[in-house]
């Protein structure tokens, strides 16, 4: 049997950030590859080889016109994170051209930054750190004014999808309940992992910890504005994991000024964050710099992922590791692609 022709365009990742030498023989061993990852892969060279190509690995803009001219594609794997808007997906579905995208690889790399972004705001442990650099701690019962135990604390999770489902077992030795709005699933979903599924609201207004992992939508942006923020209880957590777009930022940056909420972000409206945003000088935050899912095993496990599919469809089996494009919910995706190169 022919190996499939496969084109791979990676950019922003590389050959080597996201494929083992093992895996990159392994993928030798299966297709003829057609291999750009030192930049922009050039416009007559997509035009050139993706006619041919069976198989794409990357973010190539795929627009209508350049898709008819691509007979022979059956399956466009993602790798870096988002559902890109660079992609004629109806003209996908039309054509019966998966579109597969491996952002499940981030899962567990985000999951666990955010618990200790949690731990972080509830016992004060940067704050602390950053008193010792000034040579101004505090020792004993006074260090600890503001904080509290993490444990059993009623925690909310807005947006179950990878990430609420891989944080969730983070929490269960901390013996926290667990409420859930999302209205992409249904209850029994969420009943599944041991959390009650109940409305926004009362998310907001039940928990003493709010976890933020909703994806942005053309239905949510925004949606958690001060209205929202207002339901939720003085001194409580508010974790913000996905993207800063589902939140009214300036809300909440207001919420931590007036003492309200105790906040951790690891994502901004503009990144670079301004260097004059007024967030950076307000207590009670820990700022991260959109780093929680960039780690090495991550960009491994979607090159482990993409192996693990071809290696089905191959064999003419339909792929398991990666999420597959929907018709219902693909358009409305509104994620920020990775800066490419």
């Amino acid at each position: 049997m022919s190996k499939p022709k496969v084109l791979v365009d990676p950019q922003p990742r590389t050959m080597d950030m996201i494929f083992r030498p093992a895996a990159q023989r392994r993928l030798a061993e299966m297709a003829e590859l057609t291999v750009f990852d030192t930049g922009r892969m050039p416009a007559e060279m997509v035009e050139r080889v993706l006619p041919e190509s069976e198989i794409l690995i990357g973010q190539t803009d795929l627009p209508r016109e350049r898709l008819t001219r691509a007979p022979k594609l059956r399956t466009i794997f993602n790798v870096e994170g988002n559902f890109l808007p660079n992609v004629d997906y109806q003209y996908c579905f039309e054509h019966e051209i998966r579109v597969l995208i491996a952002s499940p690889a981030f899962a567990v790399a985000v999951a666990e930054s955010a618990l200790g972004l949690a731990l972080d705001l509830a016992r004060g442990i940067s704050r602390n750190h950053g008193k010792f650099k000034t040579r101004t701690e505090d020792y004993g019962l006074v260090s600890n004014q503001g904080c509290h135990l993490f444990t059993g604390l009623k925690v909310g999770i807005i947006g179950f999808g990878d990430l609420g489902r891989t944080f969730r077992p983070l929490v269960q030795p901390f013996h926290c309940p667990v409420k859930v709005y999302d209205p992409w699933l249904p209850s029994r979903e969420i009943l599944r992992y041991d959390c009650e599924p109940t409305s926004l609201e009362e998310v907001l207004a039940w928990s003493d910890a709010v976890f933020v992992f909703a994806g942005v939508t053309t239905e949510n942006q925004g949606f958690l504005g001060k209205r929202e923020l207002d339901l939720i209880r003085p001194g409580a957590l508010f974790i913000l994991m996905s993207r800063a777009a589902v939140v009214d930022f300036d809300a909440l940056t207001d919420a931590v000024r007036k003492g309200r909420l105790r906040v951790a972000t690891d994502v901004f409206p503009e990144e670079p964050l301004s260097p004059d945003h007024p967030i950076r000088d307000l207590e009670n935050t820990v700022l991260s710099a959109h780093r929680s899912g960039g780690m090495a095993e991550a960009f491994i496990e979607i090159g482990d992922m993409v192996l693990s599919d071809l290696e089905l469809l191959v064999r003419g089996l339909p792929p398991m590791s990666c999420k597959v494009a929907q018709p219902e919910t693909v358009s409305r995706f509104r994620g920020k692609p990775v800066e490419r190169s």
